[in-house]
């Protein structure tokens, strides 16, 4: 049993409509943060109450109330830069960079958010978990992504204008859109203008 719930992402669009997303994998939600390159201008991972602030949003359950340290925000940038790389190459067919490969594999070695139950016996997280704790969390759901049963099924959005990547955890296996509501809902207003202009 994973302690991950399926939550979802609130996302904004440059238009301002708010959408929802869900990218099936904890890892996976980490990357709507930034990324390296043209993606650094989307960064909000600026220091510890942003980091605090995504892992609040995220499907982890409860919240982990965490301590983090400026070094920790970095660390995690690091992390997200080198999923985003190694994620790309993936959905691409195209081998993982090493460099990147290492980066998550040290963080995914470090302990990471430990469980445990309270005398109520609802679910909390044991001792006073750290940045370094969550990105062990993170690394470690991106090495079962990768290396388990839906690897395979990791995509990018087929919308054009749109670089968001989920895992297809539906049955069928078609998952076509980041979010039906969003790019989804855009395809099909796109195809019924079309074929209005066919028809006139």
């Amino acid at each position: 049993m994973e302690s991950f719930a399926t939550k979802g992402l609130t996302l904004r669009s440059h238009t301002g409509v708010a959408y929802r997303f869900d990218p099936g994998a904890l890892c996976l939600e980490l990357l709507v943060t930034g990324g390296p390159g043209p993606y650094r201008r989307y960064e909000v991972l600026h220091e510890p109450a942003d980091l605090a602030a995504w892992a609040e949003r995220s499907r982890l359950t409860p919240t982990p109330v965490l301590e983090i340290s400026e070094a920790e925000v970095v660390g995690m940038r690091r992390l997200r830069d080198a999923l985003f790389r190694v994620i790309t190459a993936h959905t691409r067919g195209e081998p993982h960079p090493p460099g990147d490969l290492e980066v998550i594999n040290e963080a995914s070695a470090r302990p990471s958010l430990a469980p445990a139950i309270t005398p109520a016996g609802k679910r909390q997280w044991a001792g006073t978990p750290t940045g370094t704790n969550l990105a062990a969390t993170v690394a470690r759901d991106a090495v079962e992504l990768l290396t388990g049963p839906f690897a395979h099924r990791i995509r990018t959005c087929a919308a054009e204008d749109c670089h968001l990547v989920y895992v297809d955890t539906s049955r069928p296996g078609r998952r076509r859109w980041c979010s039906m509501e969003h790019c989804g809902n855009r395809h099909k207003v796109r195809a019924l203008r079309a074929r209005h202009s066919e028809e006139g």
